[in-house]
């Protein structure tokens, strides 16, 4: 059995390398950064053989389980940026409220 070269295994370690970007980007919650990777998967995709070599298996494998935390990381992300959103609308409607009150008050005091 022949052993891949280093090129064989370069769209592997690109995948890998894209992977981890990604998480690095996800853990600081760099969504700006994120939206710019754009279409990359999909170019870096495109550039795998039909079937890949023995060798790429750890390198796809370890691709695999960081674009699982990058997952997570999306997630919680996501979970925070609901929370707080939340607390907006809360404030808002509170806002509103008080607004309602304040309306309401005659303006002048008519034991004056």
């Amino acid at each position: 059995m022949r052993t891949p070269g280093a090129g064989a295994l370069a769209p592997y370690e690109a995948l890998l390398a894209q992977a981890e970007l990604e998480l690095e980007l996800a853990g600081r919650a760099d969504i700006e950064g994120l939206a710019q990777l754009g279409s990359r998967w999909e170019e870096l995709q495109s550039a795998l053989p039909g079937l890949p070599p023995p060798a790429a298996g750890p390198l796809l494998e370890r691709a695999g389980l960081i674009c699982e935390r990058a997952r997570i990381e999306l997630l919680r992300i996501r979970e925070a940026l609901l929370a707080e959103q939340a607390g907006t609308r809360r404030a808002q409607r509170a806002a509103v409220g008080y607004g309602r009150e304040l309306r309401r008050r005659p303006r002048l005091d008519r034991s004056a």
